[in-house]
C-alpha cells in the first residue's frame, strides 16, 4: 500500500512540475524565466560505527546516516515548485533512511512528504507572506539536505531538534534584504498530524538580520506541547545562531537552549541545552574541510533517547573533508567521536561512554 501512495504522489509531483520541465528541455533561457522548476537531490552513504553494532543501528539520537555497515540512502526528493509575484507552492517527496526515522509516526499517505505548502503575497509592494502546510523548521541552522551545510552529518542540536514544522508562517522581509520576521503557529514539534487528544496550538517566532556581506545572526523559539491535554507540558525553547563568513573561512556559532514543565502536579521545569561551533575553510573550488565542537546536555532525557540509561552529557568534536568536483556534487568523509561522562553507548552489548564513527557521503543536486 505505501508504494502505491508514493507512485501516486510521485506523478502528481510530475504532472504539477512537468511544464517547467518541458521548457529546459526546448530552451535554457525560457526555463530560467518560468515559474516552474524542478529539483531532484539524491545523497548515498556509508557509515562505519566503530561499535560494531549487530543491529546495523547508531545511536537512537541521531536521525540522519543512521544505518551502520551499509550502503545506504540517506535522502532523496524529488520537488517541484512554482513561484510568482503573488503566489507560490512547494512540492517535494522524499525517501531514504531520514524520512523513515522523522517521519516514522505519521499516516502512511504523509510519510512521503519532504515539503509540501502554498503561498500567497499579501502586500503588492513588500514582501509580505503568508505560507500555509508542512515548512522547513525556522529553528536551527541545519536541515536534512547535507549538501547546503558544512559538514556531512548534522550536529546533536539539530539531530534533536524540529526539522520540518506544519502549520501557518507570516513572514516579512525588509527591502533591503537585511531583516527577515516569521510569525507561526503551528501543529506541534516536528509534526504534521497533530498529537491525539491534544488541542493546543503551538507557536513560533524567527528574527534574522544581515548586518553586512559576511554577517547572519538569527534567533528563533518555539512555545507549545507534544502531549495530549490530559498531561500538558509547556515546552519554549530558543534558538541562537551567529554566523560569519569572509572570503575563504567561515565560523557558525550556536546556543539552544530549551525548558519543559515537569510532570503534572510536579512543580519546576527541566531543561536542556546545546552549545555548538563550526569552523570552515574553503581551499579552493574542489576541496572544503570543516572541524565542529559540540556539548548537549540533557539529563532528564526530554529530547534524547538513549541505548543505556544514564545523565545525557556529551562532548563532540568531528572533522571533515570534502572533494567538490562540481558546484552541485560533493564526496565528502567525516570522522566523529562523542563523549559521555556516563557509559551511555553500547559496545558488543557493554555499555562505553565513547562512540567513533567514520562517515562517506555523495551528495548530487540537480
Amino acid at each position: 500500500m505505501r508504494i502505491r501512495y508514493l507512485v501516486a504522489l510521485l506523478l502528481t509531483a510530475i504532472c504539477l512540475v512537468f511544464p517547467g520541465a518541458m521548457l529546459h528541455a526546448q530552451d535554457s533561457s525560457i526555463k530560467a524565466a518560468s515559474p516552474f522548476q524542478v529539483e531532484a537531490y539524491l545523497e548515498a552513504y556509508l557509515s562505519y560505527d566503530f561499535s560494531k553494532p549487530a543491529d546495523n543501528q547508531r545511536p537512537p539520537f541521531l536521525y540522519n546516516h543512521n544505518r551502520a555497515g551499509e550502503v545506504n540512502i540517506n535522502l532523496a526528493y524529488l520537488k517541484g515548485s512554482y513561484t510568482t509575484e503573488r503566489v507560490r507552492m512547494n512540492l517535494a517527496l522524499g525517501a531514504g533512511t531520514y524520512m523513515n526515522a522523522n517521519y516514522a509516526a505519521e499516516p502512511a499517505t504523509l510519510q512521503f512528504l519532504f515539503e509540501a505548502n502554498a503561498g500567497i503575497r499579501l502586500a503588492k509592494k513588500k514582501k509580505f507572506w503568508m505560507d500555509i502546510g508542512v515548512l522547513p523548521s525556522h529553528l536551527g541552522f541545519e536541515s536534512a539536505v547535507s549538501l547546503d551545510h558544512w559538514t556531512p552529518g548534522r550536529s546533536l542540536v539539530a539531530e534533536n531538534s524540529p526539522y520540518f514544522e506544519t502549520g501557518i508562517r507570516l513572514g516579512y522581509e525588509n527591502e533591503p534584504g537585511t531583516w527577515t520576521f516569521n510569525l507561526l503557529a503551528l501543529n506541534g514539534w516536528q509534526t504534521i498530524t497533530r498529537v491525539p487528544g491534544n488541542s493546543l496550538v503551538s507557536w513560533g517566532a524567527q528574527v534574522q538580520h544581515k548586518p553586512g556581506k559576511a554577517w547572519l545572526l538569527n534567533y528563533s523559539n518555539f512555545i507549545g506541547t507534544v502531549y495530549p491535554d490530559s498531561a500538558r507540558r509547556m515546552r519554549h525553547y530558543h534558538n541562537f545562531v551567529a554566523r560569519y563568513q569572509y572570503g575563504r573561512f567561515g565560523l557558525i556559532a550556536g546556543f539552544d537552549i530549551g525548558q519543559e514543565e515537569k510532570s503534572p502536579g510536579d512543580d519546576g521545569w527541566n531543561t536542556w541545552f546545546t552549545p555548538v561551533a563550526i569552523l570552515h575553510y574553503r581551499l579552493n573550488n574542489h576541496w572544503a574541510f570543516a572541524m565542529r565542537g559540540e556539548y548537549f546536555s540533557d539529563p532528564a532525557n526530554i529530547v534524547i533517547i538513549q541505548q543505556v540509561n544514564g545523565d545525557f552529557k556529551a562532548t563532540g568534536l568531528s572533522i571533515n573533508a570534502d572533494f567538490i568536483p562540481i558546484p552541485n556534487a560533493a564526496l565528502r568523509m567525516e570522522y566523529r567521536w562523542l563523549h559521555n561522562p556516563e557509559p551511555i553507548f553500547l559496545d558488543g552489548g557493554k555499555p562505553v561512554s565513547d562512540n567513533h564513527n567514520i562517515l562517506i557521503s555523495l551528495a548530487v543536486r540537480l
